[in-house]
């Protein structure tokens, strides 16, 4: 009986399958492609790295607010804005699996080598976010489910950091020898040559994020910028950028979506104190003007009609300045415009300027001046492409480039102040572009002074701080607890807390 039923079991199966197979033959479009590529498989891992990774456009204007560029009003409080983040997750790691398959469809091929240049890029730029984020996470054992890992030890951070440089170097190797690729959804194109830029300017920005690290003799952070910069394949043109074109079929986080929420984002006085000292003309393209300002007689252009908020004030207060209509908006072509502005993750603008520091430093000799000068240019020229319908008559031009450097914007003499310039640039540069880019800078220069109010932060460990690090994920409590122990015991004292100080910032 127990094989007659075993019988009609493996006989139901094979009806399945074969059922299955039928219906397959029949429902297959004979014009869609059924084989996955390299090609396909690299558009979906260079998006995991370029689009914008949060759920909605709450979480863009959280990031923002995080980073003091905005306050938010009448909805609720946003907790980055008053000093409280919680967990990230392990969710891009899933990468991994990806780029395994992408570099084995490669295998042989004429794009081998640039897919393989794709591979250790992409693979570098998640890794560094996710230990910027939480300091030691998986790398050496991360990505081994399939061979039932299911419990990767956490590496450590300086271990971490030397795989990414040593990734990039061997990316740039990678696209010296790459050929044009497809399946590239950026600016590039597939441009090895672009790719190779893009690599070495994220290589810059990793070793300047480790500049409290450079006497380290397993780094060798001075060294490795130096041989960089002197090697020239960088960004050459002003405009050039890693990132993405929103478009209709990719609009901005924020498009369309006025009445929501967005339409209630407050500029920070951060923001437009610091743009109305260098005299600076983003101030209009990032700002409408206070709406109290322009019913009590003045006009878009004048600089005096666009009002920041204190974002560390009472909430409450805050709310009742927004029903007066007393701060400035965010500019209304980031919610009614699909293409605002472009996603620029690693850009010539931010490249010129960690050079300009890399030289303040003594990393490299060279005219630190002329490098905080192309970088800011080009920051500005970048803005030259924005309908100047936005910029409330103050629209930026060559002239206002050409004259742009002096009174507060001029180049500082002592080091102290020239490294503070950069820093500001940097930060202006990121407006409602790379946010958490600005947020890992703070961490490492305390500058720009972020404004902190104990009496209203929600930090609760440390009211008079803004949080070092995100939690680990809740879930690996359960899956993965001795690792998660034996990270915590190893850089937090046992603790896992917005305020511990990871690796990087010891």
């Amino acid at each position: 009986m127990k094989n007659k039923i075993l019988a009609a079991g493996l006989f139901i199966t094979l009806l399945v399958m074969t059922g299955c197979n039928k219906f397959d033959e029949i429902n297959t479009d004979p014009d869609t492609t059924t084989q996955v590529s390299a090609s396909m498989m690299c558009t979906g891992i260079i998006l995991d790295v370029a689009k914008f990774g949060g759920r909605d456009a709450k979480a863009y204007i959280s990031e923002d607010a995080l980073s003091k560029y905005v306050g938010y009003a009448d909805e609720g409080q946003l907790g980055e804005q008053y000093n409280l983040i919680g967990s990230k997750d392990f969710g891009p790691m899933t990468i991994l699996p990806n780029i395994e398959k992408m570099l084995e469809y490669a295998k042989g091929g004429v794009m081998e080598n640039s897919y393989k240049g794709v591979a250790e890029f992409t693979k570098a730029y998640t890794f560094f976010i996710l230990t910027m984020q939480m300091g030691d996470v998986p790398y050496s054992q991360a990505g081994n489910g399939n061979t039932g890992d299911y419990r990767p030890v956490y590496d450590q951070q300086k271990y971490i950091f030397k795989a990414i440089l040593d990734g990039l170097k061997a990316a740039d190797q990678d696209f010296a020898n790459g050929v044009q690729f497809s399946g590239d959804p950026t600016p590039f194109n597939g441009d090895p040559v672009k790719w190779r830029q893009a690599t070495n300017a994220f290589a810059l920005k990793v070793l300047m994020t480790l500049s409290s690290k450079e006497a380290d003799a397993d780094l060798n952070v001075k060294t490795r910028f130096a041989g960089i910069v002197g090697a020239n394949n960088l960004f050459t043109n002003p405009n050039s950028f890693f990132g993405l074109v929103y478009s209709s079929q990719n609009p901005h986080p924020l498009s369309g979506t006025n009445n929501l929420f967005t339409s209630r984002t407050l500029m920070s006085s951060l923001v437009i104190d610091s743009l109305k000292n260098l005299n600076d003309r983003r101030m209009y393209y990032y700002a409408e003007p206070s709406a109290a300002q322009i019913a009590g007689g003045k006009t878009p252009d004048d600089p005096s009609a666009y009002v920041g908020v204190d974002v560390s004030m009472d909430y409450s207060a805050m709310n009742a300045g927004y029903s007066a209509n007393t701060y400035s908006l965010i500019n209304n072509r980031y919610l009614a415009e699909q293409n605002s502005d472009p996603r620029m993750l690693i850009s010539y603008a931010e490249q010129q300027l960690i050079i300009a520091e890399g030289i303040v430093r003594g990393w490299i000799s060279g005219t630190a001046q002329d490098y905080y000068q192309t970088g800011v240019s080009a920051a500005l020229t970048y803005l030259m492409n924005t309908k100047s319908s936005y910029a409330h008559g103050m629209a930026i031009d060559q002239n206002y480039i050409n004259n742009y450097f002096t009174g507060d914007a001029a180049f500082r003499t002592s080091q102290a102040d020239q490294l503070k310039q950069i820093w500001l640039q940097r930060y202006l540069l990121n407006f409602m572009q790379n946010a958490e880019s600005s947020y890992f800078e703070y961490r490492r220069n305390h500058f720009p002074e972020f404004p902190i109010n104990p009496a209203t932060s929600m930090n609760a460990n440390n009211p008079n701080a803004v949080p070092m690090r995100w939690l680990y994920p809740g879930s690996e409590t359960n899956y993965n607890r001795a690792n998660l122990i034996d990270a915590l015991n190893r850089q937090y004292d046992g603790f896992d807390d917005i305020n511990k100080l990871m690796w990087l910032l010891k």
